[in-house]
């Protein structure tokens, strides 16, 4: 049977709890818990990230969408697609619809509009740029 030698670095000293060594472990359990969770993103880094995401969007999307309220140009306009957008597809909230519906365009065509839009933006937009624009339409209430 192991028995641990006595010192300062045990949690048992003489039959009796040494709370020293305990109180750092503490410490450090209450750092980690309040460190997951806490927001993952900044006001700041989320400001940048909607700003990137509608230069993306600029790029790529204006063409055929616009994001003022009833104007249409090709698609459906996207002014309150953050609303709308969990409306949609029973089951989704308004983020994955909006991913469904820019990597898997054919899938779900909202009624009163053709299957036009192209299916390389899942292909051709980086990870990033594809979040971006994401938290770019989710910023249109």
């Amino acid at each position: 049977m192991w028995i641990p030698p006595r010192g300062d670095d045990y949690l048992i000293q003489g039959g009796q709890m040494n709370e020293k060594p305990i109180l750092p472990a503490i410490a450090l359990f209450l750092f980690l818990i309040l460190a997951a969770c806490s927001s993952s993103s900044s006001p700041a880094s989320t400001n940048s990230k909607i700003a990137e995401g509608e230069r993306t969007f600029k790029q790529n999307c204006a063409t055929c969408h616009t994001v003022k309220l009833d104007e249409v140009l090709v698609g459906p306009s996207l002014a309150g697609i953050a609303s709308r957008a969990a409306t949609r597809i029973e089951g989704m909230n308004s983020r994955e619809y909006i991913q469904f519906s820019i990597i898997k365009p054919s899938e779900y065509v909202v009624d009163g509009f053709v299957d036009q839009m192209p299916t390389s933006f899942g292909k051709s937009l980086s990870e990033d740029e594809l979040d971006g624009l994401i938290t770019y339409l989710l910023s249109l209430e």
